[in-house]
């Protein structure tokens, strides 16, 4: 694929805040669980660079296989948490907005799981990945995961540092 756009190229310094926003949100969550709520997002979006990324990620956290495999099957997987269920639900209601008003009922589980302050983070997170399929699959973008975390390391750092 070719990109049809290079969005750090083209507005550096937004796009380096978006990125640096992201770890942020990213950051504020369970790793792993951050990382499933990304790579079902991605896969109802059809976002190949951001599945090839996140499961990549998710691997390096110790995700299993099995979990990875079955994401986009997780009512009928017994692999999952409540809270990882709660989640998903969330996730998939909020991406599918469009779809109805399923947020209700998915609202109603994740308030069962989830604090006030870590549901406003994991919605905050669904925005972003959300916001990341589009800009990827908008301008055609294929990111190697491995120079994607080490430009995160690199920002994280100069976050840190400031």
């Amino acid at each position: 694929m070719t990109a049809r756009l290079e969005p750090f190229a083209a507005a550096p310094s937004l796009m380096k805040e978006w990125h640096r926003t992201s770890l942020a949100i990213a950051a504020s969550l369970d790793p792993g669980l951050a990382e499933l709520v990304e790579i079902r997002a991605s896969q109802i979006n059809g976002c190949a660079n951001c599945i090839n990324m996140h499961t990549t990620y998710a691997r390096e956290r110790g995700e299993t296989e099995q979990r990875i495999y079955l994401l986009s099957a997780w009512r009928e997987a017994p692999c999952y948490t409540d809270r990882e269920r709660a989640a998903l639900g969330w996730t998939e209601a909020l991406t599918r907005i469009c779809e109805g008003h399923t947020h209700v009922s998915a609202y109603e589980a994740l308030k069962g799981h989830f604090t006030e302050e870590e549901q406003v983070q994991l919605t905050l997170m669904i925005n972003i990945i959300n916001g990341w399929n589009r800009i990827a699959i908008g301008f055609g973008g294929w990111a190697d995961p491995a120079a994607v975390k080490a430009g995160s390391t690199a920002v994280a750092a100069k976050a840190v540092a400031a």
